[in-house]
């Protein structure tokens, strides 16, 4: 599958670029203006789609250069393996496409580089047709601007295993709603089980910090604040839970995929998810698929998260009308919609959501996910900040693993994390 839940997670951006271009600048010949006539030749490139949707991007493709006659784009696919890299070079070489597929993290480095254009200056009239969430989602911590369209979304609930809940006592038909109750839950199953089911099979991601109501980070987008009274409260619930092995004892090296694997074999009782992951779970455990509880993600703040991707139009093109039109035109709502229904991914587009498509259940828990991952999408956030890169991820990773192992106290484990990435912050310039 070629957009995995956690929308193609990306790999680190440290761009080292020749510029010193702020903010949204036009330099090298290209313009802001994207009022003018809507032709010429521009470039698109897409991250690791071609194999499974050659189809239907070559539809979108034809479709607008009917509509905008004089027009041709040129497609390039680039693999999943080593995009932010093939991007770094082309930022740094001048030869970064016209239209270009990305994720907030992506463009956080080519927006500070003036790479990326500023849609609220020059795109300003097509924001209403997003959700104001996914509007956000490319919007930068310390500049002004929204520097890509919203394109697909994704998320998803928990799944459980109803018949480890019940075994323990619990009731399957009330899975836990509140941290309180998750973390009560666990303790429990890990209690009856004599440690040999944990609830939970990953330690927490700064995502999980952003859901349980941490602060993550200073509104300048200059410092981090997970380190604060929240954040450690969180990590000392994980360390009990470590400790009593209702965490995975595994937990510290796990991936998603050793993670799903674990749910599989009933090694661990509640994993997230998407509605793709019930087809694995029909085929690869018909015992588990059974069994299969589906709930809401727990939050502290009413408002899942999200994983967002955008397109991006460069900065520099010579051809703004074009490329702004095309960027659009593959991030508007019937493109979306179609695009959707191929995928189980979710259009940014406002009303989208409120199709027959994403409201209406037919009885299948394909369905159920669906509505209800769709219902929640409608005041989501991307929790991650745009600026958190993949080396603060594994700093984060490696403090809390001290933590739970009890090297660290956890507040000592996120204040050195803290200190960490806000040293790693410093170096993006």
């Amino acid at each position: 599958m070629p957009i995995p839940r956690r929308a193609l997670v990306a790999a680190a951006v440290a761009l080292v670029l020749p510029l010193s271009a702020c903010g949204s600048g036009s330099g090298g010949g290209g313009s802001t203006d994207a009022s003018g006539k809507v032709e010429g030749d521009i470039t698109f490139q897409t991250w690791n789609l071609r194999a499974n949707f050659k189809p239907y991007f070559e539809g979108v493709i034809a479709d607008f250069e009917k509509k905008y006659p004089g027009t041709h784009v040129k497609w390039i696919d680039q693999p999943a393996e080593g995009y932010a890299d093939k991007i770094s070079a082309d930022a740094a070489g001048g030869t970064l496409p016209d239209v270009v597929n990305v994720s907030p993290d992506l463009v956080a480095p080519l927006a500070k580089a003036g790479l990326a254009l500023d849609l609220d200056k020059s795109a300003a009239r097509y924001k209403k047709e997003y959700l104001p969430g996914a509007w956000a989602g490319h919007q930068i911590p310390g500049m002004t601007g929204t520097y890509a369209f919203p394109w697909y979304l994704n998320t998803g609930p928990l799944f459980y295993n109803k018949s480890l809940f019940t075994k323990a006592g619990l009731d399957a038909g009330e899975p836990p709603t509140t941290y309180d109750e998750l973390f009560a839950d666990a303790l429990r199953l890990a209690d009856k089980s004599h440690g040999k089911v944990a609830t939970l099979a990953n330690v927490p991601t700064i995502e999980d910090f952003g859901r349980y109501g941490v602060e993550l980070m200073n509104k300048q987008g200059t410092a981090f604040s997970f380190n604060d009274a929240k954040g450690v409260q969180l990590l000392t619930k994980y360390k009990e839970l470590y400790d009593a092995k209702a965490l995975d004892p595994q937990a510290l090296t796990a991936t998603p995929e050793s993670s799903g694997k674990k749910f599989l074999t009933g090694a661990v009782a509640m994993n997230p998810g998407s509605a793709l992951d019930l087809g694995n779970f029909k085929k690869q455990a018909p015992n588990l698929y059974k069994n299969i509880g589906i709930t809401d993600q727990i939050t502290s703040t009413g408002k899942v998260n999200m994983y967002v991707m955008g397109v991006m139009v460069n900065a520099r093109t010579k051809r703004t009308p074009a490329a702004v039109a095309f960027a659009h035109f593959v991030t508007d709502a019937q493109n979306q919609m179609s695009f959707a229904k191929k995928v189980a991914i979710f259009p940014s587009t406002a009303g989208s959501l409120d199709d027959p498509y994403f409201t209406e259940e037919d009885g299948t828990d394909e369905t159920r996910v669906r509505v209800a991952a769709a219902k929640s999408l409608k005041n989501a956030v991307n929790y991650t900040p745009v600026l958190f890169s993949e080396q603060m991820k594994t700093a984060l990773r490696n403090e809390i693993a001290k933590a739970l192992q009890g090297k660290e106290s956890p507040k000592s484990a996120l204040d050195n994390a803290v200190k960490a990435c806000d040293t790693l912050l410093r170096q993006q310039g």
